[in-house]
């Protein structure tokens, strides 16, 4: 081929390129808390410049559309508002609330053995979302989501042993008001599993109710409060820097009561926020901050988790992009900016933009979440499950994304490295005898212990995977789900609590 053809070739490679990137697109061991080894990325002057400019949104330009309640609570306890009418929040307030505020926050299961405490470097993998669309499991195309899909959902991470926690990843979309959606959709999430379930409440009135069926099911307020098993996904902010007056005021009754609170701002970089990453995590903390401070004015003992989400924009589109290297170190850098103040925190990860549990949501998945786990984020939601830039769920994702889950908490957890662990005595032994180490006694005694294995990720020979029908783990993932959703019915609300809650709500769950 001549140089010409072979110019007029690449020329044509390359524009088809153009083209398609613009276009929108078994016992295992226990992996729980692990601490991250990571050496974290920003430095103390860094981290000072994003403090001070934390302080300075906050103080200067502050939030406006904050409810008269929000208003009253922050303005008594010296906040101001400015000749626009915007919330501010001097800094003497804002460092009093770091001073004061409880740090280390734990959150419990309906067992123990689920218990997250969010503290340090401590991470755990959750699911999350609000997705209004499911990929159905037998026709392969996406649909509208429904609230037997968030109960099979719980059903699913319940039995995913690296998963540690259920946040609703679904809206359910055959909800018609506000109080069946806030009231099923905790339902569904109760009675699917046992560990630490985190929802969302649209409706002030309905925190109250989704309350009192906690208290039902825990036995008591008292029980219910000394063990919370639930939490609240409240973005109270709407970027830029304006509060979401309906949520600010979920805050306040959530923070009255005792509810713990996931206090969150979702922002998209380039569009709510300014174009600089750096700019981006400075305004999504400072808005973050106006929702943690307005709990704790509330009540000084108040669980609330910093929720800093500062979400990627594709900037030639305008559609959000989670699943590129850009979105997983702003989450790396959230999570560092919140353990400089020693909040417990939480961030998105694996918010993939593929629509399929494929290769390309396998590699976004895991690096975003790999960087997250390796920041020390202490609740990475968004983990597990989700599809397509958060707009959808797929159900085979949850065991597809468990075995990577498991993958990630292994590769940061530190193993032994003192004398016994080395094994000279075993060292010299084999070599001297069997020559090999795959028999040991010391090899069976840490088989299970130092190693993890996946439940559905194939390390077959290629003879034995061919002669098994050639499944992909997608394969092998929709086989098992349907095996689980057929056989496990999962039902942790007790009859008696049952029949209370019944009596009290319209619950549409049979």
């Amino acid at each position: 081929m001549d140089n010409k053809n072979k110019r007029r070739r690449n020329r044509r490679r390359h524009q088809g390129v153009e083209e398609k990137s613009s276009q929108t697109s078994i016992d295992f061991p226990k992996v729980w808390g692990v601490s991250s080894l990571w050496t974290p990325p920003l430095n103390h002057n860094e981290l000072t410049i994003l403090d001070d400019a934390v302080k300075e949104i906050l103080s200067k330009t502050g939030l406006s559309e904050a409810p008269d309640a929000a208003k009253e609570i922050i303005i008594e306890n010296g906040g101001q508002l400015d000749q626009d009418n915007r919330l501010l929040f001097p800094i003497d307030l804002v460092s009093r609330f770091l001073d004061e505020v409880p740090k280390g926050v734990k959150l419990c299961g309906r067992e123990p053995d689920f218990d997250m405490e969010c503290s340090g470097s401590n991470s755990y993998l959750g699911s999350g979302g609000a997705s209004p669309n499911i990929l159905d499991i037998e026709t392969q195309s996406y649909r509208e989501t429904k609230l037997s899909d968030i109960y099979d959902a719980a059903r699913l991470v319940d039995r995913m042993e690296n998963i540690h926690f259920f946040s609703r990843p679904m809206v359910a979309r055959d909800m018609l008001d506000e109080e069946s959606l806030d009231i099923n959709t905790a339902y569904a999430c109760l009675k699917g599993t046992r560990k630490h379930i985190m929802t969302s409440i649209t409706n002030p009135h309905d925190v109250s109710k989704v309350a009192e069926m906690c208290f039902i099911i825990a036995g008591s307020k008292e029980a219910f409060l000394e063990r919370p098993f639930l939490s609240l996904n409240i973005n109270h902010s709407v970027s830029p820097l304006r509060f979401d007056p309906r949520s600010a005021e979920v805050i306040i009754e959530a923070a009255r009561i005792g509810i713990p609170i996931q206090a969150n701002t979702f922002s998209q970089v380039g569009a709510s926020t300014s174009v600089s990453i750096a700019s981006a995590i400075a305004q999504t903390s400072a808005e973050t901050f106006s929702g943690m401070i307005l709990a704790w004015l509330v009540n000084p003992n108040v669980k609330v988790i910093f929720g800093g989400r500062p979400m990627i924009t594709d900037l030639r589109t305008g559609a959000l992009s989670g699943g590129g290297g850009e979105q997983a170190f702003a989450m790396a850098y959230s999570a560092q900016l919140a353990q400089y103040y020693g909040l417990s925190n939480s961030c998105i990860a694996g918010a993939t933009d593929s629509k399929l549990p494929d290769s390309q949501s396998g590699y976004e998945k895991g690096i975003g979440v790999l960087m997250a786990a390796l920041a020390g984020s202490n609740l990475i939601t968004q983990a597990c499950g989700t599809q397509a830039s958060l707009m959808g769920t797929a159900l085979e994702s949850y065991l597809i994304d468990n075995d990577m889950a498991g993958v990630v908490l292994r590769s940061i957890h530190k193993p032994e490295f003192d004398r016994q662990a080395v094994c000279l005595d075993v060292i010299d032994r084999v070599v001297r005898s069997e020559g090999h180490f795959l028999g040991d006694p010391e090899t069976y005694s840490r088989m299970r212990s130092d190693y993890l294995y996946p439940q559905i990720s194939n390390r077959d020979s290629i003879e034995k995977w061919e002669s098994e029908g050639k499944k992909s783990v997608y394969d092998i993932a929709k086989l098992r789900v349907k095996e689980i959703l057929s056989t496990d019915d999962s039902n942790y609300i007790s009859k008696d609590a049952d029949k209370k809650i019944r009596g009290l709500f319209e619950i549409h769950l049979n």
